[in-house]
């Protein structure tokens, strides 16, 4: 049976759909907004996956070519592996909706949500969270406490709910949110120097229609809903949870007062395989139960340490950061680089400056551009001391990257001021906590190293939370198992000025807005704290670049110059590289860029298209070079492809019978601009630069 339900938000019509597609699925719906369409399917097995620690839930975002009109790139004309914004879109969705799910649900899950409609002026990804969430309801999987997602943004001062392409362009907010109609579970985004206050002030604004988008969820579901599966979490053996208590209990507190993490973790690791061992001929077969049961004690150790004692596996005070250490220029033939340290989290960034030919074209659904900034986040194994196959970019080294980029962006030069291709590298060496804002950190010393003049430095922090009964406990500065074992990861970055980027992810049903405020707040304390840490050893961008990065000049032509410097068939642009040895790019809009490592050769190939581009001057003297010698004068080039004509009476004093006797073809003689008539015809005089004879 068709079901329809719609609801007018900001005057935009968003309505809900199912019964008409994808019956088979356990949940479909189709989502629209505008002329976007959305269908999403879920589908849930009806038994438990053994043998898992984590909730098997997969969540797969696809933009299909066709929902725009286009043929997808590529050879073989068929949509290949998904791109960067489909992971960061799917990611969306399912840290969204992965918390909500009863605690010890094992029962595999997929949803899948594809982009059938683009209409280029609303986006497709924020519609996957509400769509997905209004699936899952509706099925006879056991979800019910639905979610919905909306963009922010904010232009002239006002907040806008999912702004149009052409709205956020001119935003100075991108804030995605997602939450259920008692709380916000997920925030991710970017900014102009937004303030906490603001900040907070977008978060209220979402939530209010996230409310309203809820409700029109619960209609559908009302009218079509399927009865929910049972489900009921394994009880736990009450002897077996007892005696593991028992054993870990009192050596659980020297573990969590071990500061450095891999001694931290061979000390657990040594533990549980003792208690495993122990417990052996009592509980047979139990390593699985145990290790779920251990898992659960240090996790109740550690909120119990913070809530009760105010105590953190390192000893620092809740407000507290861990010890810092920033250094610049550290590889000789990068173009910019910076080691950043915080406890042991470490991060080395590179910046390799390129030219246009650089850039990374991206084809997506609401058309193609070119990208001339890009930050690379790798996670080896090594960084927390693994061994794992080294295989393509993971989807949380995309996500960790894509946030890294997003925070440094809005303080990158524009492309008039500094017109280079940049992409900084962040290797992970170590990690224990918010390498994704280690990364901020290295990334903004190592772009100031190269010599980019960033608006501002950025720097980042990871915050957490602790939530035990009605009290919340809010932790700056997060370490690996605080955010494994806790119940928030709130990535802050920003200037001094404000908040450039930010990204919550929580493992409860929700978190007030005050408790937001309030990390918020400490977060920026961090930050300022952070950044005159950095400041501490580079200030401000160098003044000059690395020897070994492009040099590059920027020349601004008429449109109707263009032409001049390609020559027929490319011939004149070639030749100027040829002879320069530099890169030459022209832009539609006339803006020739000169690039070479080589400061002389960019000087040489600058000199050459500045003089193609040049326009007669009268009165001015120049040095030509004589192309044609006729009877009644000869024609001289001035400038490349100019030429004027210097008749027989103006090249001497004296009276001259022919050309031939004083002048010879692709000679050079020096002349002087007489004067230019309305057809642009010139006429030049060699007579005017010779002294008079008395």
């Amino acid at each position: 049976m068709l079901v329809l339900k719609e609801l007018k938000l900001d005057e935009k019509l968003f309505s809900l759909e199912t019964g008409r597609m994808a019956k088979q699925a356990d949940g479909s719906v189709l989502v629209r907004l505008g002329d976007t369409i959305l269908l999403v399917t879920v589908v849930g097995a009806s038994e438990p996956k053994e043998g898992l620690d984590f909730f098997p839930l997969s969540v797969d975002y696809r933009e299909k070519a066709y929902a725009a009109g286009k043929f997808p790139g590529g050879f073989f004309k068929r949509e290949a592996r998904p791109s960067e914004r489909e992971i960061l879109s799917a990611r969306l969705v399912d840290r969204s909706i992965r918390p909500l799910f009863e605690e010890g649900y094992k029962n595999e899950i997929q949803i899948l949500i594809n982009v059938l409609s683009a209409d280029k002026e609303n986006s497709a990804d924020i519609l996957g969270i509400t769509a997905a969430s209004t699936a899952l309801l509706i099925s006879d999987i056991p979800f019910n406490n639905p979610i919905a997602g909306v963009r922010v943004g904010r232009v002239d001062g006002k907040f806008i709910m999912n702004p149009t392409y052409e709205e956020l362009a001119e935003s100075e907010l991108d804030l995605v949110i997602a939450g259920t109609a008692d709380s916000i579970v997920m925030v991710e985004g970017e900014a102009s120097e937004i303030s906490e206050e603001d900040m907070l002030g977008a978060l209220v604004f979402g939530h209010d229609k996230i409310k309203e988008l809820i409700k029109l969820q619960i209609e559908l579901a009302e009218a079509s809903g399927k009865p929910k599966r049972e489900f009921a979490a394994v009880e736990k053996n009450e002897a077996l949870h007892s005696k593991v208590s028992e054993l870990a209990q009192s050596k659980l507190n020297d573990i969590f007062s071990t500061a450095d993490k891999k001694e931290r973790k061979h000390k657990l690791k040594s533990l549980f395989t003792e208690i495993t061992e122990s417990l052996e001929e009592e509980f047979p077969e139990s390593g699985k139960e145990v290790g779920e049961i251990f898992h659960d004690l240090e996790k109740s150790f550690l909120r119990n340490m913070i809530a009760e004692n105010g105590k953190r596996i390192d000893n620092r005070g809740l407000d507290d950061i861990r010890d810092i250490t920033c250094e610049v220029d550290v590889l000789p033939r990068t173009h910019g680089s910076a080691l950043f340290t915080r406890g042991q989290t470490q991060a080395l960034a590179t910046v390799t400056l390129g030219t246009k030919m650089d850039e990374q074209k991206m084809d997506e659904l609401a058309g193609e551009y070119w990208k001339s900034f890009m930050l690379h986040y790798n996670f080896p194994p090594s960084c927390v001391g693994e061994i794992r196959m080294m295989r393509t970019t993971s989807r949380r080294e995309i996500g960790h990257g894509n946030l890294a980029e997003r925070s440094i962006k809005p303080s990158m030069p524009s492309e008039t001021d500094f017109p280079y291709t940049v992409r900084i590298v962040s290797e992970i060496l170590e990690s224990n906590g918010s390498s994704s804002m280690a990364s901020v950190c290295a990334g903004t010393l190592s772009l100031m190293d190269a010599g980019v003049p960033l608006k501002a430095p950025i720097a980042g922090i990871a915050m957490g939370l602790i939530k035990e009964n009605d009290k919340f406990f809010v932790l700056t500065d997060i370490l690996g198992d605080e955010d494994h074992l806790g119940d928030m990861d709130f990535k802050v970055a920003g200037s001094k000025d404000g908040i450039t980027a930010f990204q919550m992810d929580i493992k409860i049903q929700g978190i007030p807005t005050d408790v937001m405020g309030e990390a918020l707040g400490k977060a920026k304390t961090a930050r300022l704290k952070i950044l005159d840490i950095m400041n501490e050893t580079l200030a401000q961008p160098r003044d000059e670049m690395s020897e070994y990065a492009p040099r590059i000049t920027s020349i601004q032509v008429e449109q109707d110059c263009i032409g001049t410097i390609i020559g027929p068939g490319g011939k004149t642009i070639r030749a100027i590289t040829e002879e320069s040895g530099a890169t030459i790019n022209i832009d539609d809009d006339g803006v020739v860029l000169i690039a070479s490592a080589d400061p002389e050769s960019s000087a040489i190939a600058a000199k050459m298209v500045r003089a193609l581009i040049e326009k007669p001057e009268k009165g001015k003297i120049y040095k030509g070079k004589i192309k044609k010698i006729m009877n009644f004068g000869a024609f001289v080039e001035i400038l490349p492809g100019k030429e004027g004509l210097l008749h027989i009476s103006k090249i001497a004093h004296e009276r001259i019978e022919r050309v031939e006797d004083v002048l010879k073809q692709g000679e050079e003689v020096e002349v002087k601009l007489l004067d230019i008539d309305a057809q642009g015809k010139m006429d030049l005089s060699r007579k005017a630069l010779l002294p008079k004879e008395e």
